[in-house]
Protein backbone atom coordinates (compact mmCIF):
# COMPACT_ATOMS: atom_id res chain seq x y z
CA UNK A 1 0.00 0.00 0.00
CA UNK A 2 2.98 2.66 0.51
CA UNK A 3 3.84 2.83 -2.86
CA UNK A 4 0.39 3.55 -4.27
CA UNK A 5 0.10 5.90 -1.34
CA UNK A 6 3.11 8.15 -2.36
CA UNK A 7 2.15 7.77 -5.89
CA UNK A 8 -0.90 9.52 -5.20
CA UNK A 9 0.58 12.02 -3.21
CA UNK A 10 2.98 12.79 -5.84
CA UNK A 11 0.02 13.21 -8.48
CA UNK A 12 -0.87 16.20 -6.87
CA UNK A 13 1.95 17.88 -6.78
CA UNK A 14 2.90 18.05 -10.20
CA UNK A 15 6.46 15.87 -9.17
CA UNK A 16 7.62 12.78 -11.19
CA UNK A 17 5.12 9.71 -10.63
CA UNK A 18 7.53 7.37 -10.12
CA UNK A 19 5.45 4.21 -8.28
CA UNK A 20 7.91 2.68 -5.74
CA UNK A 21 8.14 -1.58 -6.19
CA UNK A 22 9.23 -3.48 -3.16
CA UNK A 23 13.00 -5.23 -3.82
CA UNK A 24 13.18 -8.65 -4.01
CA UNK A 25 14.20 -10.87 -1.46
CA UNK A 26 17.42 -11.96 -2.56
CA UNK A 27 17.86 -15.46 -3.01
CA UNK A 28 15.83 -18.40 -3.61
CA UNK A 29 13.55 -20.32 -0.67
CA UNK A 30 15.23 -23.62 0.41
CA UNK A 31 13.54 -26.58 -0.46
CA UNK A 32 13.33 -27.92 3.08
CA UNK A 33 11.20 -24.44 4.16
CA UNK A 34 7.76 -25.21 5.13
CA UNK A 35 5.53 -24.65 1.48
CA UNK A 36 5.06 -20.69 0.84
CA UNK A 37 7.52 -19.76 3.29
CA UNK A 38 10.33 -17.15 2.15
CA UNK A 39 13.04 -17.97 4.67
CA UNK A 40 15.58 -19.17 4.82
CA UNK A 41 16.52 -18.03 1.66
CA UNK A 42 19.55 -19.83 -0.33
CA UNK A 43 22.22 -17.00 -2.34
CA UNK A 44 24.01 -18.05 -5.18
CA UNK A 45 27.08 -18.45 -3.75
CA UNK A 46 25.26 -21.24 -1.08
CA UNK A 47 25.31 -18.85 1.97
CA UNK A 48 22.03 -18.88 3.56
CA UNK A 49 19.83 -15.63 4.70
CA UNK A 50 18.10 -16.81 7.67
CA UNK A 51 15.29 -14.32 9.00
CA UNK A 52 12.16 -15.27 12.27
CA UNK A 53 10.21 -12.42 14.09
CA UNK A 54 10.80 -12.30 17.62
CA UNK A 55 10.25 -8.34 18.71
CA UNK A 56 10.65 -9.15 22.27
CA UNK A 57 13.61 -11.12 22.02
CA UNK A 58 17.22 -9.75 22.93
CA UNK A 59 19.14 -11.60 21.49
CA UNK A 60 18.76 -14.24 18.38
CA UNK A 61 21.55 -16.49 16.74
CA UNK A 62 20.99 -19.21 14.39
CA UNK A 63 23.38 -22.05 14.59
CA UNK A 64 24.31 -24.10 11.56
CA UNK A 65 27.86 -25.80 12.56
CA UNK A 66 29.00 -22.51 13.95
CA UNK A 67 27.05 -19.35 15.31
CA UNK A 68 25.46 -16.59 13.33
CA UNK A 69 24.14 -13.10 15.60
CA UNK A 70 21.39 -11.79 13.59
CA UNK A 71 20.51 -8.39 13.22
CA UNK A 72 17.09 -6.69 14.84
CA UNK A 73 15.03 -3.91 11.95
CA UNK A 74 12.28 -1.78 13.16
CA UNK A 75 10.01 -4.18 12.85
CA UNK A 76 11.08 -7.25 14.98
CA UNK A 77 12.46 -9.54 12.37
CA UNK A 78 15.76 -10.57 12.77
CA UNK A 79 18.34 -11.45 9.87
CA UNK A 80 21.84 -12.92 9.34
CA UNK A 81 23.53 -14.24 6.01
CA UNK A 82 25.91 -17.32 6.99
CA UNK A 83 29.00 -17.83 5.46
CA UNK A 84 29.13 -19.76 1.95
CA UNK A 85 27.61 -23.14 3.27
CA UNK A 86 28.70 -26.81 1.42
CA UNK A 87 25.63 -28.34 -0.67
CA UNK A 88 24.16 -31.31 1.37
CA UNK A 89 21.52 -31.68 4.07
CA UNK A 90 21.92 -29.79 7.31
CA UNK A 91 20.81 -29.84 10.71
CA UNK A 92 20.12 -26.46 12.56
CA UNK A 93 18.25 -24.34 14.88
CA UNK A 94 17.77 -20.98 16.66
CA UNK A 95 19.00 -19.67 19.76
CA UNK A 96 16.58 -17.09 21.23
CA UNK A 97 17.48 -15.54 24.39
CA UNK A 98 19.69 -18.40 25.43
CA UNK A 99 17.34 -21.10 24.58
CA UNK A 100 17.68 -23.49 21.68
CA UNK A 101 14.48 -23.72 19.51
CA UNK A 102 13.46 -24.96 15.90
CA UNK A 103 12.59 -22.22 13.13
CA UNK A 104 9.25 -21.76 12.16
CA UNK A 105 9.90 -21.38 8.66
CA UNK A 106 11.83 -25.21 8.16
CA UNK A 107 10.32 -28.60 8.40
CA UNK A 108 11.94 -30.54 10.76
CA UNK A 109 13.50 -33.51 10.79
CA UNK A 110 14.25 -36.16 13.64
CA UNK A 111 18.35 -35.95 14.15
CA UNK A 112 20.35 -34.74 16.78
CA UNK A 113 18.29 -36.46 19.20
CA UNK A 114 15.52 -34.39 18.15
CA UNK A 115 13.04 -32.83 15.93
CA UNK A 116 15.37 -30.45 14.02
CA UNK A 117 15.28 -27.48 11.65
CA UNK A 118 16.53 -29.02 8.36
CA UNK A 119 18.59 -27.32 5.36
CA UNK A 120 18.58 -28.60 1.92
CA UNK A 121 21.58 -27.36 -0.25
CA UNK A 122 21.11 -28.18 -4.09
CA UNK A 123 24.72 -29.24 -5.62
CA UNK A 124 25.56 -27.64 -8.83
CA UNK A 125 24.38 -28.86 -11.71
CA UNK A 126 23.42 -32.81 -11.77
CA UNK A 127 25.57 -33.74 -9.32
CA UNK A 128 22.65 -34.35 -7.40
CA UNK A 129 20.23 -35.69 -10.04
CA UNK A 130 20.95 -39.35 -8.13
CA UNK A 131 18.63 -38.36 -5.23
CA UNK A 132 16.06 -36.37 -6.80
CA UNK A 133 12.75 -37.79 -7.93
CA UNK A 134 13.40 -38.42 -11.82
CA UNK A 135 10.75 -39.99 -14.86
CA UNK A 136 12.02 -43.29 -13.70
CA UNK A 137 9.80 -46.22 -12.17
CA UNK A 138 9.32 -45.69 -8.65
CA UNK A 139 9.44 -48.19 -5.87
CA UNK A 140 7.64 -47.63 -2.63
CA UNK A 141 8.86 -46.90 1.26
CA UNK A 142 6.63 -49.28 3.59
CA UNK A 143 5.85 -48.71 7.56
CA UNK A 144 5.99 -52.02 9.09
CA UNK A 145 4.70 -52.19 12.93
CA UNK A 146 5.27 -55.14 14.80
CA UNK A 147 5.26 -56.05 18.35
CA UNK A 148 8.99 -57.08 19.37
CA UNK A 149 9.67 -60.73 21.05
CA UNK A 150 12.93 -59.43 22.22
CA UNK A 151 11.88 -55.58 23.90
CA UNK A 152 8.82 -57.10 24.74
CA UNK A 153 7.06 -53.82 23.33
CA UNK A 154 6.19 -52.34 19.76
CA UNK A 155 8.56 -51.46 17.58
CA UNK A 156 8.69 -50.51 13.72
CA UNK A 157 11.00 -50.67 10.59
CA UNK A 158 10.67 -49.19 7.38
CA UNK A 159 10.73 -51.12 4.58
CA UNK A 160 11.90 -50.16 0.22
CA UNK A 161 10.60 -52.40 -2.41
CA UNK A 162 11.91 -51.75 -5.99
CA UNK A 163 9.84 -50.86 -8.95
CA UNK A 164 7.48 -53.59 -9.96
CA UNK A 165 7.75 -55.52 -6.38
CA UNK A 166 3.36 -55.74 -6.09
CA UNK A 167 3.00 -56.49 -10.61
CA UNK A 168 6.29 -59.17 -10.54
CA UNK A 169 4.70 -61.63 -8.42
CA UNK A 170 7.25 -64.20 -8.51
CA UNK A 171 9.95 -62.27 -8.00
CA UNK A 172 12.68 -62.94 -5.35
CA UNK A 173 14.84 -60.07 -4.12
CA UNK A 174 18.20 -59.94 -1.91
CA UNK A 175 18.04 -57.89 1.41
CA UNK A 176 20.07 -54.99 3.13
CA UNK A 177 19.40 -54.15 6.50
CA UNK A 178 20.29 -50.10 6.48
CA UNK A 179 20.85 -48.63 9.93
CA UNK A 180 20.84 -44.94 10.99
CA UNK A 181 23.52 -43.27 12.76
CA UNK A 182 23.75 -41.74 16.33
CA UNK A 183 20.64 -39.44 17.29
CA UNK A 184 18.67 -40.16 14.43
CA UNK A 185 16.08 -43.29 13.83
CA UNK A 186 14.44 -45.33 11.43
CA UNK A 187 13.24 -42.32 9.42
CA UNK A 188 16.68 -40.76 8.55
CA UNK A 189 17.32 -43.14 5.89
CA UNK A 190 14.31 -42.73 3.91
CA UNK A 191 13.93 -38.67 4.54
CA UNK A 192 17.39 -37.56 5.10
CA UNK A 193 19.17 -39.69 3.45
CA UNK A 194 16.84 -40.02 0.05
CA UNK A 195 16.88 -43.70 -0.32
CA UNK A 196 13.92 -44.51 -2.63
CA UNK A 197 14.93 -41.80 -4.60
CA UNK A 198 18.60 -43.07 -5.00
CA UNK A 199 17.54 -46.82 -5.60
CA UNK A 200 15.27 -45.64 -7.59
CA UNK A 201 17.53 -43.94 -9.99
CA UNK A 202 20.40 -46.29 -9.87
CA UNK A 203 17.99 -49.68 -10.38
CA UNK A 204 16.65 -47.26 -13.79
CA UNK A 205 20.03 -47.28 -14.63
CA UNK A 206 20.94 -50.78 -14.80
CA UNK A 207 23.85 -49.67 -11.89
CA UNK A 208 21.97 -51.44 -9.27
CA UNK A 209 20.15 -54.90 -8.63
CA UNK A 210 16.19 -54.39 -7.38
CA UNK A 211 16.57 -55.10 -3.32
CA UNK A 212 14.76 -54.66 -0.38
CA UNK A 213 15.91 -52.67 1.99
CA UNK A 214 14.96 -52.67 5.59
CA UNK A 215 15.61 -49.47 7.98
CA UNK A 216 15.09 -50.20 11.57
CA UNK A 217 15.41 -48.13 15.12
CA UNK A 218 19.16 -48.58 16.14
CA UNK A 219 18.33 -48.13 19.48
CA UNK A 220 16.66 -51.46 21.75
CA UNK A 221 16.80 -52.42 25.64
CA UNK A 222 15.20 -55.11 26.87
CA UNK A 223 12.17 -54.51 30.18
CA UNK A 224 14.46 -53.44 33.28
CA UNK A 225 17.97 -53.14 31.19
CA UNK A 226 19.60 -49.92 31.15
CA UNK A 227 21.32 -48.15 28.73
CA UNK A 228 24.65 -48.86 28.17
CA UNK A 229 26.82 -45.62 28.50
CA UNK A 230 28.52 -44.90 25.16
CA UNK A 231 30.09 -42.06 22.92
CA UNK A 232 33.75 -40.37 22.75
CA UNK A 233 33.52 -39.49 26.37
CA UNK A 234 32.13 -42.90 27.89
CA UNK A 235 34.57 -44.93 25.62
CA UNK A 236 37.94 -42.81 26.09
CA UNK A 237 40.86 -44.55 27.52
CA UNK A 238 39.66 -48.01 26.90
CA UNK A 239 41.91 -50.70 25.48
CA UNK A 240 40.67 -52.38 21.79
CA UNK A 241 39.38 -55.63 23.56
CA UNK A 242 37.47 -53.19 26.06
CA UNK A 243 36.00 -51.35 23.77
CA UNK A 244 34.69 -54.22 21.72
CA UNK A 245 33.11 -55.30 24.64
CA UNK A 246 31.38 -52.13 25.05
CA UNK A 247 30.21 -52.03 21.91
CA UNK A 248 28.50 -55.47 22.12
CA UNK A 249 27.08 -54.40 25.44
CA UNK A 250 25.87 -51.32 24.08
CA UNK A 251 23.91 -52.68 20.78
CA UNK A 252 23.86 -56.50 22.18
CA UNK A 253 19.84 -56.45 22.68
CA UNK A 254 19.40 -54.43 18.95
CA UNK A 255 21.34 -57.64 17.59
CA UNK A 256 18.77 -59.79 19.24
CA UNK A 257 16.34 -57.87 18.08
CA UNK A 258 17.24 -57.72 14.34
CA UNK A 259 18.61 -61.90 14.36
CA UNK A 260 15.07 -62.86 16.37
CA UNK A 261 12.14 -60.20 14.90
CA UNK A 262 12.79 -58.49 12.25
CA UNK A 263 14.83 -61.45 9.96
CA UNK A 264 12.17 -63.66 10.51
CA UNK A 265 9.51 -61.04 9.90
CA UNK A 266 11.01 -60.04 6.63
CA UNK A 267 11.62 -63.39 5.35
CA UNK A 268 8.30 -64.78 6.08
CA UNK A 269 5.70 -61.67 4.55
CA UNK A 270 7.57 -60.29 1.95
CA UNK A 271 9.33 -62.06 -1.15
CA UNK A 272 12.80 -62.05 -0.01
CA UNK A 273 16.26 -64.96 -1.15
CA UNK A 274 16.70 -65.83 1.93
CA UNK A 275 19.99 -67.07 2.46
CA UNK A 276 23.07 -65.59 3.77
CA UNK A 277 24.98 -64.43 -0.12
CA UNK A 278 21.15 -62.45 -0.72
CA UNK A 279 21.55 -60.48 2.57
CA UNK A 280 23.62 -57.17 4.01
CA UNK A 281 23.84 -55.38 6.48
CA UNK A 282 25.31 -51.42 5.80
CA UNK A 283 24.94 -48.34 7.95
CA UNK A 284 25.67 -44.95 9.03
CA UNK A 285 28.55 -44.10 11.59
CA UNK A 286 26.49 -45.58 14.58
CA UNK A 287 24.86 -47.83 11.90
CA UNK A 288 28.02 -48.63 10.13
CA UNK A 289 29.52 -49.86 13.39
CA UNK A 290 26.38 -52.02 14.31
CA UNK A 291 26.48 -53.35 10.84
CA UNK A 292 30.09 -54.58 11.17
CA UNK A 293 29.47 -55.96 14.96
CA UNK A 294 26.62 -57.59 14.21
CA UNK A 295 27.68 -58.43 10.58
CA UNK A 296 31.49 -59.94 11.41
CA UNK A 297 29.19 -62.00 14.32
CA UNK A 298 26.97 -63.64 12.33
CA UNK A 299 29.00 -64.73 9.16
CA UNK A 300 26.27 -67.14 8.52
CA UNK A 301 23.61 -64.74 7.67
CA UNK A 302 25.26 -61.76 6.14
CA UNK A 303 27.83 -62.12 3.33
CA UNK A 304 28.19 -58.51 2.56
CA UNK A 305 29.03 -55.15 5.09
CA UNK A 306 28.93 -52.09 4.55
CA UNK A 307 30.26 -49.07 6.79
CA UNK A 308 29.01 -45.64 5.78
CA UNK A 309 31.55 -43.13 7.79
CA UNK A 310 31.19 -46.01 10.41
CA UNK A 311 34.02 -48.79 11.25
CA UNK A 312 34.46 -51.66 12.87
CA UNK A 313 36.91 -50.19 15.89
CA UNK A 314 40.80 -51.20 16.35
CA UNK A 315 41.81 -54.44 15.14
CA UNK A 316 44.62 -54.67 17.37
CA UNK A 317 44.72 -58.71 17.50
CA UNK A 318 42.65 -60.57 14.74
CA UNK A 319 43.22 -63.39 16.57
CA UNK A 320 40.86 -62.17 19.33
CA UNK A 321 38.92 -59.49 16.69
CA UNK A 322 35.37 -60.76 16.55
CA UNK A 323 36.08 -64.10 17.39
CA UNK A 324 39.09 -63.97 15.04
CA UNK A 325 36.84 -63.35 11.67
CA UNK A 326 40.16 -62.33 10.46
CA UNK A 327 42.47 -64.53 11.27
CA UNK A 328 42.37 -66.51 8.26
CA UNK A 329 42.64 -63.58 5.59
CA UNK A 330 42.10 -66.49 2.80
CA UNK A 331 38.91 -68.06 4.63
CA UNK A 332 37.12 -64.66 5.14
CA UNK A 333 37.96 -63.77 1.03
CA UNK A 334 36.47 -66.75 -0.08
CA UNK A 335 33.41 -66.43 1.98
CA UNK A 336 32.47 -62.79 2.01
CA UNK A 337 30.90 -61.35 -1.37
CA UNK A 338 31.61 -57.81 -0.35
CA UNK A 339 32.89 -55.40 2.34
CA UNK A 340 33.18 -51.40 2.26
CA UNK A 341 34.03 -49.05 3.37
CA UNK A 342 33.68 -45.06 2.83
CA UNK A 343 33.59 -42.16 4.66
CA UNK A 344 33.93 -38.18 3.68
CA UNK A 345 37.04 -36.23 2.70
CA UNK A 346 36.50 -33.59 5.20
CA UNK A 347 34.99 -35.28 8.10
CA UNK A 348 36.52 -34.79 11.74
CA UNK A 349 40.01 -35.33 12.37
CA UNK A 350 38.99 -38.24 15.07
CA UNK A 351 37.07 -39.91 12.89
CA UNK A 352 39.15 -39.81 9.74
CA UNK A 353 42.18 -41.06 12.16
CA UNK A 354 39.66 -43.65 12.63
CA UNK A 355 38.46 -44.84 8.58
CA UNK A 356 42.38 -44.36 7.92
CA UNK A 357 43.05 -46.85 10.38
CA UNK A 358 40.80 -49.17 9.55
CA UNK A 359 41.36 -49.46 6.25
CA UNK A 360 45.14 -49.43 6.35
CA UNK A 361 44.77 -52.91 9.05
CA UNK A 362 42.46 -54.43 6.51
CA UNK A 363 44.85 -53.81 4.30
CA UNK A 364 47.93 -55.22 6.29
CA UNK A 365 45.94 -58.28 6.62
CA UNK A 366 45.25 -59.19 3.46
CA UNK A 367 41.48 -58.52 3.81
CA UNK A 368 39.63 -57.67 0.61
CA UNK A 369 37.65 -54.54 0.61
CA UNK A 370 36.14 -51.64 -1.08
CA UNK A 371 37.34 -48.43 -0.05
CA UNK A 372 36.11 -45.10 -0.86
CA UNK A 373 36.16 -41.57 -0.39
CA UNK A 374 33.63 -38.32 -1.08
CA UNK A 375 36.16 -35.70 -1.37
CA UNK A 376 35.33 -32.16 0.25
CA UNK A 377 32.56 -33.49 2.44
CA UNK A 378 32.21 -34.56 6.04
CA UNK A 379 30.20 -36.54 8.60
CA UNK A 380 26.84 -35.27 6.66
CA UNK A 381 24.58 -36.29 4.62
CA UNK A 382 25.46 -35.41 1.38
CA UNK A 383 28.26 -38.05 2.11
CA UNK A 384 26.03 -40.68 2.99
CA UNK A 385 24.35 -40.92 0.26
CA UNK A 386 26.96 -40.86 -2.28
CA UNK A 387 28.34 -43.76 0.48
CA UNK A 388 24.91 -45.59 -0.78
CA UNK A 389 25.42 -44.88 -4.11
CA UNK A 390 28.97 -46.80 -4.15
CA UNK A 391 27.97 -49.48 -2.03
CA UNK A 392 24.70 -50.50 -4.05
CA UNK A 393 26.35 -50.65 -7.20
CA UNK A 394 29.26 -53.08 -5.96
CA UNK A 395 26.10 -55.16 -3.59
CA UNK A 396 24.65 -58.66 -4.49
CA UNK A 397 26.91 -59.03 -8.02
Amino acid sequence: MRPLILALCLLGTGLPQTVLAAEPAPGVPAATNIPGVAYPRLLPDNRVVFRVKAPEAQRVQFRIYQTFDAVKDAEGFWTVTTEPQVPGFHYYWLVIDGVAVNDPGSETFYGTGKQTSGLEIPEPGDAGAYYQSQDVPHGEVRERWYHSKVTQGPRRFFLYTPPGYDQNRDARYPVLYLQHGGGEDERAWPIQGRVAQIMDNLIAAGQAKPMLIVMERGYAVKPGEAEVPFGPGANANLSPAEMQARTIARFGTFEQVLLQDVIPLVDANYRTIADREHRAIAGFSMGGGQAFMIGLRQPGLFASIGGLSGTGGTIADPATYYGGVFADAAKFNASTKLLFLGHGGAEPERMMTGFHGFHARLTELGIKHAYYVSEGTGHVWLTERRNLREFTTRLFR
